[in-house]
């Protein structure tokens, strides 16, 4: 794992970060809502994202403090085969890169950035070619920079122990691997919906 700081050298903006965000796919089934009871649903819905993902993707995470941004990560990062204890939140380095998984993947953390200099000097822009994989939370503080086809996940509190979680995509390839991350949730929901008694009949018959 490494870790980049305010401290790394100005990075000149590329001309694609300043154009204006894509719209949406005409062909989306997008925006998907969804209500989180629990950080297991969170890290299932983020494991489901994680192994629908090829490479060089871009997730926007926005909500509020405490509302499961560095959670669903986790569970990202579970899905591209990575150490979910891995994560934690990159508030006071800005940007944590792990590459134990299939894809590398940059946890960006944007909350502390109060102006564009300093976003520009995290080297954020850097990560949007190749491979890697960039979660951002606080997406908010850093828009204009951010590539025109991305994953848009809000997230906000619904009540003591639940989240409501809104997921949208501002371009094609991004409205493909979120299509296909809506199918593996669903698929692993219904198995998580089984009884216990289902379960156990199920594993007996497999074992005889």
């Amino acid at each position: 794992m490494r870790s980049s700081g305010l401290k790394r050298p100005n990075v000149t903006r590329s001309a694609k970060a300043k154009q204006p965000a894509a719209r949406r796919s005409a062909t989306s089934s997008l925006p998907w809502k969804l209500v989180s009871t629990s950080h297991r649903h969170t890290d299932r819905l983020g494991q489901a994202i994680g192994r629908a993902l090829r490479g060089g993707e871009t997730i926007a995470l926005y909500g509020p403090l405490g509302a499961g941004k560095t959670a669903l990560v986790r569970g990202i990062a579970q899905g591209l085969g990575a150490s979910p204890t891995a994560i934690s939140s990159p508030t006071f380095v800005v940007i944590h890169e792990y590459d134990q998984g299939r894809l590398p993947l940059a946890h960006v953390d944007l909350y502390r950035i109060r102006s564009p200099r300093e976003l520009e000097s995290t080297g954020l822009i850097e990560y949007f070619s190749g491979q890697t994989v960039t979660a951002i939370e606080w997406a908010d503080k850093g828009l204009a920079a951010l590539p025109q086809d991305r994953i848009e996940i809000a997230l906000n509190h619904r009540a003591a122990r639940s989240r409501t979680i809104q997921l949208s995509v501002t371009g094609p390839r991004s409205d493909e691997v979120l299509a296909l991350a809506r199918v593996q949730y669903n698929q692993t929901s219904r198995v998580h919906r089984a009884s216990p008694r289902r379960v156990l009949d199920r594993e007996k018959t497999t074992r005889s």
